[in-house]
C-alpha cells in the first residue's frame, strides 16, 4: 500500500534529488544496521517524506556519510541520517510487522506467517518503546479489515482508519506542531489508500477482491469524481504543510506534494489510454 509519496525527479533540481537519494539511503542503512536484511526488506519512500518533513521542521543535526551498499558495491553512496531516521526505521518496521500481522489473520497467508515470525522480536523492542504509535497502527489495520469484512464501500470511513495510522506516525513528538502534523499525516493517509485501492481496481474486480470503488466504478462520472477526491485530500495536506515553518529542503517537500504524489496516478492514466488506443485499432481492423 506503500510507495505513492515520491519525488518527481524531471521537475527536481540534480542536487535536490541527490539529497533525497541521500535521505533514502540513510534510512536504509538505519534499517540494516538496526534490523538487518529483514528490517531493509521493509524499506519505504514514503517514509523518507517523512524524514525529510520531520528534519527540516525541527532542524535536526544530520550526518553525512559515504558507504557502498549490495546495490552499489562499486560507487560509495552518500546517507544522510539523525535521531529521525532512527525514529522512521522503527515505524517503517512496525508497520510492516502489522501489516503481515493483519495478512495472517485475515487470509492465512503462509508467507505472513513467516514474515511475521522473521521480524517479531524486532517488532516486540518497537512496541515497548513506542506504545502510542503501535496502539493506534494496530487499532487502524483491525479497522480496515473489519471494512473489508463488511464489504464497506464508505470512501471516508475506510480511508479515514489508514489516514489516523498515518498522522500518528508523523508526530514525533507531542509538541506546538502536533495538530498540524497530525492533519498532514491523515489527508496523506487517506490520499495513499485511495489511490493504492483506485491503482488495484481493475485486478480486485477480475479477482473479485474488496475494493471501495467497486460500487461507482462503472458510473459516468467516475475518473471526475475520483480525481476530486485525491485532490482534496492532497490540498488538504498541502494547506497543512504551508503553516509548518520548513526552510530546509522546502523544495523537495513541495515536489513531493505537489507533484511527486502524482506519479502513479499518471501512469494509470497512461495505461488506460494506451489500452483504449489498442482497442481503437482493433475495432477499426
Amino acid at each position: 500500500m506503500f510507495g505513492y509519496v515520491t519525488v518527481c525527479e524531471p521537475e527536481l533540481k540534480m542536487k535536490d534529488f541527490r539529497k533525497y537519494r541521500s535521505y533514502y539511503c540513510g534510512l536504509c542503512q538505519e534499517l540494516k544496521e538496526k534490523y538487518g536484511f529483514s528490517g531493509q526488506m521493509t524499506l519505504t519512500y514514503d517514509m523518507t517524506f517523512a524524514i525529510i518533513l520531520l528534519t527540516s521542521l525541527y532542524e535536526t543535526e544530520t550526518k553525512t556519510e559515504q558507504r557502498r551498499c549490495k546495490v552499489h558495491p562499486v560507487k560509495k553512496q552518500t546517507m544522510r541520517r539523525n535521531e529521525i531516521t532512527e525514529y522512521t526505521a522503527d515505524m517503517n518496521l512496525l508497520l510492516a510487522y502489522y501489516h503481515l500481522e493483519d495478512d495472517w489473520a485475515d487470509e492465512k497467508k503462509p508467507a505472513a506467517l513467516a514474515g511475521k515470525g522473521v521480524l517479531r522480536k524486532k517488532a516486540d523492542r518497537i512496541i515497548r518503546k513506542y506504545p502510542r504509535q503501535s496502539r493506534v497502527i494496530k487499532k487502524a489495520l483491525r479497522g480496515i479489515r473489519k471494512c473489508e469484512k463488511e464489504n464497506c464501500m464508505d470512501l471516508d470511513r475506510v480511508s479515514g482508519y489508514f489516514g489516523r495510522m498515518m498522522a500518528e506516525l508523523f508526530v514525533y513528538k507531542k509538541d506546538v506542531w502536533e495538530k498540524t502534523l497530525r492533519r498532514i499525516g491523515f489527508f496523506l493517509g487517506k490520499f495513499i489508500y485511495l489511490m493504492d485501492a483506485y491503482d488495484d481496481l481493475e485486478e480486485d474486480r477480475k479477482k473479485h477482491c474488496y475494493n471501495p470503488f467497486i460500487r461507482i466504478c462503472e458510473e459516468e462520472d467516475f475518473e471526475e469524481r475520483i480525481r476530486g477526491i485525491l485532490c482534496m485530500m492532497i490540498a488538504e495536506c498541502s494547506a497543512e504543510f504551508e503553516k509548518l515553518p520548513c526552510l530546509l529542503d522546502v523544495d523537495i517537500l513541495r515536489n513531493i506534494l505537489y507533484d511527486g504524489v502524482w506519479n502513479r496516478y499518471r501512469l494509470i492514466q497512461m495505461k488506460k489510454q494506451e489500452g483504449k488506443e489498442q482497442d481503437h485499432v482493433k475495432e477499426s481492423v
